[in-house]
């Protein structure tokens, strides 16, 4: 009876969805009055004179009657957000999004019980891809931990998207298809794809009801690689996820005209668990210094990641690890949460398989070959030409900051991670003479299938600091009251955002009522102070605090001339 009370009262993973709050909608009067807050560094006298004027006609006008209709359409939704989001920030974004959507990181195995060392990557690799299925089947049974903020939980629904799941390609407007379930919801997938040298094969994890152990993955694996080292490489149809989405899409319908098996083959690596990729590169890494591996993760071999797949885990020669995940079904905190239960599960256990060196009589994996002609090649060459030209335009500086961390920032009462947006505010300050706008990434997850906000780092408050910092007549106290200004500016600004009342999405909510009932753009979103101040996806800054663990990761910059700025935050050092 105990036992069985005990189990009762477990949490499940999903349990609290239906009690979630709805997503409210800001007050028309506040958001506004906040954006004008966030448009005043950009801005001369005239110009923000001029904007003050268009908000009053906007606030008494049009936004009014706009702002009517969504709190209608927020009274039949739990998000009225969630759908518009995902279509606007994701689903309709026609440019390729491997490179400039999806995020991607290393694994911190490195800094610990796996320093770089060749001949690694099938023992390592079989023993990384067992603790994922293991997490894999803690989900399947509802037994990841729900996030909570002191008692109250947060939205879990991301989780579902993070096995199983893959963006489909379409001419105007892609797709998600998501085939996880839970035990309790019925069968879920349960085989996994593995990329190599431009081939792709396909192995089940589950056998004769258990997981696979690390013996036979990596027997699974072992003779993966030596097929593909041994004979000619593949043609490296992955490649085409890495185009442009509607060409991709073309180039995907003519895959399937040409043979229908080709539909059932795309479909396998659709629903597989995640997609393993095998690549041939050493890239260098050291626990101070990660520009080498996060390029080779961010801007590697397309021929062996699934740019649409929720999940890539990328294993390199020298037995270094990696993700690059698609971002329209989840955020990064998702992987986030895995990698670091990966991690200390790779810690603990010193690095090693501590369990039955046994190998059942295991099917070995199967090949998917595609039917190909000239002109599937041709396009998978010229996606691999263009994947190379943009890559090849961008450049990464990742290294650890060991001089402080975490605990002596809290030791002077300041939090941390407005520590470093302000640090960046100065830094970009210094380099071009001029605040820059910037994106931080906040969490709404309170609410149901609640995502992100945008919080607006460079407050007026940040660029008085900014300054004061610059004149050489300002005292010492006068600079650290006007940075104890900033730091209660952006700490409020973050809690409002968290709280559901940030601006940038309900400005969003407006101006999509406005499309849907034909109306013409309202002048706020089309006067010049608008994008300069960051509206409508163009922060110079695009920031992100990735965590307090191990764990990093990296998304390119939102505009050509930006800067993409993910740090996570330690005890002692910064990176």
């Amino acid at each position: 009876m105990e036992n069985q009370l005990a189990k009762s009262t477990e949490e499940r993973t999903f349990q609290y969805q239906d009690s979630l709050p709805s997503l409210p909608v800001p007050s028309l009067k506040e958001s506004l009055k906040k954006y004008l807050e966030s448009v005043k560094p950009f801005a001369n006298e005239e110009e923000y004179r001029k904007t003050e004027e268009i908000v009053q006609k906007f606030q008494s006008g049009i936004g009014e009657k706009l702002h009517q209709k969504l709190l209608e359409r927020a009274k039949g939704k739990r998000n009225w957000l969630e759908e518009w989001w995902l279509n606007v920030a994701y689903l309709d974004v026609r440019i390729p999004s491997q490179l400039n959507v999806n995020f991607a990181g290393p694994a911190a195995h490195f800094e610990h019980y796996w320093p770089p060392k060749e001949g690694t990557q099938l023992e390592r690799g079989s023993i990384i891809l067992w603790h994922n299925l293991n997490y894999w089947q803690l989900l399947r049974k509802e037994k990841v931990p729900v996030h909570k903020v002191g008692n109250t939980p947060l939205d879990m629904n991301q989780f579902r998207m993070l096995f199983s799941t893959c963006k489909v390609p379409g001419i105007t407007r892609d797709s998600i298809m998501n085939y996880f379930r839970t035990e309790s919801e019925g069968r879920s997938p349960n085989h996994i794809v593995v990329l190599c040298r431009g081939r792709a094969f396909v192995f089940d994890v589950i056998h004769e009801g258990c997981l696979v152990t690390p013996p036979e993955l990596l027997r699974q694996l072992t003779y993966i690689h030596k097929k593909c080292h041994s004979e000619p490489d593949g043609p490296g149809i992955a490649a085409l996820t890495s185009e442009e989405r509607t060409r991709w899409a073309k180039a995907r319908e003519y895959l399937i005209g040409l043979d229908a098996e080709n539909l059932a083959l795309l479909e396998k690596i659709q629903s597989s668990l995640l997609v393993y990729s095998m690549e041939d590169d050493s890239p260098h890494v050291t626990p101070e210094d990660y520009s080498e591996i996060i390029a080779a993760i961010l801007t590697g071999d397309p021929t062996v990641r699934w740019g649409d797949k929720s999940y890539n885990l990328i294993s390199f020669s020298n037995g270094v690890f990696g993700c690059n995940c698609d971002h329209a079904p989840f955020d990064a905190m998702v992987m986030v949460n895995i990698s670091y239960y990966v991690d200390e599960k790779i810690f603990q256990n010193e690095g090693r398989w501590k369990g039955s060196e046994k190998v059942r009589d295991i099917p070995l994996p199967e090949e998917l070959i595609f039917t190909v002609d000239e002109k599937v090649l041709n396009d998978i060459s010229q996606a691999k030409a263009q994947y190379l030209r943009e890559a090849s335009d961008l450049q990464i500086a990742a290294y650890a900051f060991t001089s402080f961390g975490k605990k002596l920032t809290k030791n002077k009462m300041l939090h941390p991670d407005t520590f470093i947006q302000l640090a960046l505010q100065l830094a970009y300050y210094r380099l071009h003479g001029r605040p820059g706008c910037c994106y931080e990434t906040a969490m709404t997850r309170h609410f149901y299938h609640g995502r992100t906000e945008t919080m607006r780092s460079c407050t007026v408050e940040a660029v008085r600091w900014c300054q004061s910092m610059q004149d050489p007549s300002v005292s010492p106290h006068e600079r650290q009251q006007k940075m104890l200004q900033a730091f209660a500016k952006h700490n409020k600004m973050m809690k409002d955002c968290s709280a559901g009342k940030g601006f940038d999405r309900h400005l969003l909510g407006l101006l999509l009522i406005a499309k849907e009932e034909g109306l013409p753009v309202p002048e706020l979103f089309t006067d010049p102070l608008f994008s300069k101040s960051g509206g409508g996806g163009n922060f110079v800054l695009s920031t992100s605090l990735v965590g307090y663990l191990r764990v990093q990761g990296v998304v390119v910059p939102m505009v050509h001339n930006g800067y993409g700025f993910f740090y996570h935050i330690r005890d002692d050092r910064l990176s």
